[in-house]
């Protein structure tokens, strides 16, 4: 994985578990619970949104409870990478559980409008925005939430660990 593109959709600061995935919803089908993900915010969000899009959004995205429907939409929806300034330590983790790239970087909310195309280059460890140039360095994972990450998630890496062992 060296260079990722996408399109950006765009978000703001302290876009919470609830605006991910909305309580009245937690019940549903996924497949009805990703027509009110985002929903509060950025109505019918499910019908515009495509498998490679990125999420950018600003501080404390994630916020709120740790419920992993928040994540599951998201990666429903062909999301793989979210790019925020700050993001709530849960919602971090559960990402990486579940095979979400998290990247933060200070100040990277500003540099996107949605709709614009966003660069990942993790040998320069580089976030760019391709329309205007604009950089922001990043840090990427390592140690085990890389390995977590780079296994698909914490259950098939399990999984492999198991097989190994047996």
């Amino acid at each position: 994985m060296d260079t990722i593109k996408g399109r950006v959709r765009k978000f703001g600061d302290n876009i919470d578990t609830d605006t991910i995935t909305p309580a009245n919803t937690l019940q549903l089908p996924t497949e009805e619970m990703i027509k009110h993900a985002f929903s509060p915010v950025f109505p019918n969000f499910y019908e515009t949104v495509q498998e490679g899009d990125i999420i950018v959004a600003g501080n404390n995205f994630g916020c709120g409870s740790a419920r992993e429907q928040a994540i599951d939409v998201v990666k429903h929806f062909g999301i793989s990478f979210i790019v925020c300034e700050s993001m709530a330590r849960t919602y971090f983790r559960n990402c990486i559980a579940l095979g979400i790239y998290p990247l933060l970087a200070e100040g990277i909310s500003s540099f996107f409008s949605e709709g614009d195309e966003i660069e990942i280059n993790f040998q320069n460890e580089e976030i760019k925005n391709v329309k205007t140039g604009e950089t922001a360095p990043f840090k990427p994972l390592s140690g085990l939430p890389k390995q977590i990450f780079d296994g698909g998630g914490i259950l098939p890496l399990l999984k492999e660990k198991l097989l190994k062992d047996s």
